[in-house]
């Protein structure tokens, strides 16, 4: 593997974590975001949801834009809007006025979020682009692993507040490796014939391509699933279980450990066995083991040690499911990949969100509302592979030679 491979590789996986890492590193907050601005679990809720709806819709429009005019400068421009959300999130003296700067920062997350996707594919496609895109996600994951314990050690020394400024912080330093270590890998030539009238028509085309819907849809409610747990976990483990921010950041932690692993084995069993393939055995077993949690603690086991080793095992399958069903997905779609990248995090922004306000809705303090909401989609996830990847031999490519 050559060092420029794993020098775009970390840089890309630092753009795609910045949007996470202003999630996960204030997770641990939550609750005394409420107390400090005298507002309820909803309201505190909703600063996370209006990140993810901005994060996810905004690709709609910076993906075509990378489209027209190249890779860097939408994501100087992304990364501008972060830190302005950044520093206002900080600064904000309601929970209004959080939600409005979040609001703010989501969209300039939305960049860093649907753009390297596109560069990936403008580099590579196949076996290679799965390898590109598994090391992405070592470093993107380095997002759930740190921040949430980075976050808690902060708040417990400096206040929620200092979250935001160190994530600030963060897009600066992104700033300065996107403009000395990242090649634009959408030249002027490439771009001829790129309009918002051709993204319009991209968009048509892909909304009525049931394969790359299928496949998107299939990561995300994958990702739906682990949004459910985003906004749920940090009052269930604090408050149900009585774990410190601290602890509860080293659980969180502990489900992306899994996730990282098992990501990084894509491209050597997508090599041996074929994306397909590898996609169908992760859904079902990340089904398999939600339906098992769900149906021990609908039985009355209320034990948090029993659902932290499902959710171990389960997240861990679905990190072979998210870079494989995003490099297949991608295949087909080269000349209009930033629209393709940015419809697919939308979609699956979107499924993410609707999924958290319907476990809004139903949250109630214990966990049997989450798991049930985290296994609502593994088994909607299962239930679309099934359908897009089919039944047949020809539904399962062959291995590689």
């Amino acid at each position: 593997m050559s060092p420029k491979f794993l020098r775009i590789a970390v840089v890309l996986g630092l753009l795609s974590a910045i949007g996470p890492f202003a999630i996960d590193m204030y997770l641990p907050a939550l609750p005394s975001i409420g107390t400090d601005l005298h507002a309820g679990t909803a309201a505190v809720q909703m600063s996370l949801l209006i990140f993810f709806l901005s994060m996810g819709f905004g690709q709609i429009v910076v993906g075509p834009i990378s489209d027209m005019v190249g890779r860097k400068l939408p994501l100087y421009g992304g990364l501008a809007l972060f830190m302005a959300g950044g520093i206002g999130s900080a600064m904000a003296p309601t929970i209004e006025w959080l939600i409005a700067f979040r609001f703010l920062q989501g969209l300039g997350a939305s960049a860093g979020m649907a753009i390297p996707r596109a560069i990936v594919r403008d580099l590579h496609t196949g076996n290679e682009a799965a390898r590109l895109m598994s090391l992405l996600m070592l470093v993107f994951s380095v997002s759930p692993i740190l921040a949430p314990l980075t976050g808690s050690q902060i708040i417990e020394n400096f206040g929620w507040r200092a979250v935001f400024w160190t994530v600030t912080g963060a897009a600066v330093l992104a700033t300065i490796l996107l403009a000395t270590s990242l090649k634009e890998t959408r030249p002027a030539e490439e771009r001829v014939g790129s309009s918002f009238g051709t993204a319009l028509a991209g968009y048509r085309f892909l909304m009525g391509d049931r394969n790359f819907l299928g496949l998107v849809s299939i990561a995300g409610f994958g990702i739906a699933s682990f949004f459910v747990y985003l906004s749920s976990s940090s009052f269930i483990l604090i408050d149900h279980y009585g774990l410190s921010p601290s602890v509860y950041s080293v659980f969180f932690s502990i489900n992306a450990v899994a996730f990282i692993g098992m990501s990084q084995l894509t491209g050597l069993l997508s090599e041996r066995f074929g994306l397909k393939r590898v996609v169908w055995v992760a859904v079902t077993g990340y089904a398999t083991t939600m339906v098992a949690l769900f149906a021990i603690m609908a039985s009355g086991v209320d034990r948090l040690d029993v659902m932290a080793a499902l959710l171990f095992v389960g997240y861990g399958f679905l990190g072979l499911v998210i870079p494989t069903t995003s490099v297949l997905a991608m295949e087909e779609h080269g000349e209009i990949a930033g629209t393709a990248s940015a419809l697919m995090g939308t979609l699956h922004f979107a499924i993410g969100a609707l999924a958290m306000g319907v476990a809004g809705v139903f949250f109630d303090g214990t966990p049997l509302p989450m798991v049930a909401g985290i296994t609502l989609c593994a088994v909607i996830s299962f239930a679309l592979a099934k359908v897009t990847l089919g039944r047949s031999r020809d539904a399962v490519e062959a291995p590689a030679e």
